[in-house]
Parts: structure tokens; C-alpha cells; sequence
């Protein structure tokens, strides 16, 4: 009998320990790896992060070219919110502002916050993307079943260099709830 009962505290130690491993597992991916993928990518300069809030300033818009800005949107795991662009393609000229809306709405029983994370395709063009109004500078909060049209604009720079016709920007969408009532 003792040793049965041994191996049943064997077996409690074990399982515990393994809930833990778990629980720190998902405290890992779901706490740490948003800003660490942030702080990686600036530091990194990968995966076409652009930057913050630009400030524009007066400036020529270049006729000459017109280049086709496209819009994608996806949710990250578990994240049950409807998002998408109102526009999937519109053209700018460099220097023009542009402007356009992405529409969200959360679906769920439960209010939720949100956070977008923007990514750069041709990842060199992120440096002449710039952001002045943008959905992703801050948290998104909505109550459940509430909606709401989302802002962007954007000026493209006339440096960009010329063999870039096309950027594509994407978001993806996170839920940050739990990590907003943490903070709290």
C-alpha cells in the first residue's frame, strides 16, 4: 500500500508540474510575445513594422507616379472580431494624403480590446509609408456587439524609389483584453 500511495503523490508532483510548464506557456505567448515581436522588428528592422505617428509637413505631390497602395486584414487566433479595409485597393500619388477605413465589429457575448499590428510588403517601402492618423496607434475597445469604422491616413513619400509601384499593408488584429484589465 505504500508504495501505491507513492506513486500517486509521484504522479500529483508530476501533473503539477506540468499545469505549471502550461500555465507558463500561455502566460509567455500571450503576454510576452506581442511586444517582444515589436521590440524584435524595430530593433530588426524586419517584417516591414512601420513607425509611429509622422507629422506631415508641406509637400509637392509627385503626379508623375501613382502608386497602388493594398489593404489586408486578418485576426490573430482566438480573436473572434470581424475586421477587414472598407477599400482592398486605392491608388496615391507621393506626397498625397491618403485615407481610407477599416471596418470592426466584435461579435462576442463579452466587451473585448483589441490592438493592431501593422506589417509592410515590399518591406523596404516601410521607411516612405507614413502613418499621420492611424486605428493601430492605439487600443481598440468595443462593447459586445458594437461596431465601428476605423481611420487611416497615410502619406506615401516621394522618395520612395521608383521600381515600387505596389505596397500592401497589413494588419493583424490581437485581442488584448485580459493584458488591458491586468494593467488596470
Amino acid at each position: 500500500m505504500a508504495d501505491s500511495a507513492q506513486h500517486r503523490n509521484s504522479i500529483r508532483s508530476t501533473v503539477s508540474r506540468l499545469l505549471l510548464v502550461v500555465a507558463c506557456m500561455f502566460a509567455f505567448v500571450f503576454v510576452v510575445m506581442v511586444p517582444l515581436y515589436n521590440v524584435l522588428c524595430d530593433a530588426l528592422g524586419i517584417n516591414g513594422k512601420t513607425g509611429g505617428r509622422y507629422e506631415a509637413v508641406s509637400a509637392e505631390v509627385d503626379t508623375s507616379r501613382t502608386i497602388k497602395i493594398q489593404f489586408v486584414a486578418r485576426n490573430n487566433d482566438d480573436m473572434p472580431w470581424q475586421f477587414g479595409p472598407t477599400d482592398k485597393v486605392i491608388r496615391v500619388h507621393p506626397g498625397e494624403l491618403g485615407s481610407t477605413t477599416f471596418f470592426a465589429k466584435n461579435p462576442a457575448l463579452q466587451d473585448m480590446v483589441a490592438q493592431a499590428i501593422p506589417s509592410i510588403v515590399p518591406a523596404r517601402a516601410a521607411a516612405y509609408f507614413n502613418k499621420t492618423e492611424c486605428f493601430c496607434f492605439n487600443q481598440q475597445p468595443l462593447k459586445a456587439g458594437e461596431e465601428a469604422d476605423l481611420p487611416l491616413q497615410f502619406i506615401v513619400d516621394q522618395a520612395l524609389p521608383e521600381d515600387i509601384q505596389t505596397i500592401t499593408l497589413s494588419y493583424t488584429l490581437f485581442d488584448v483584453t485580459d493584458r488591458v484589465a491586468s494593467a488596470n
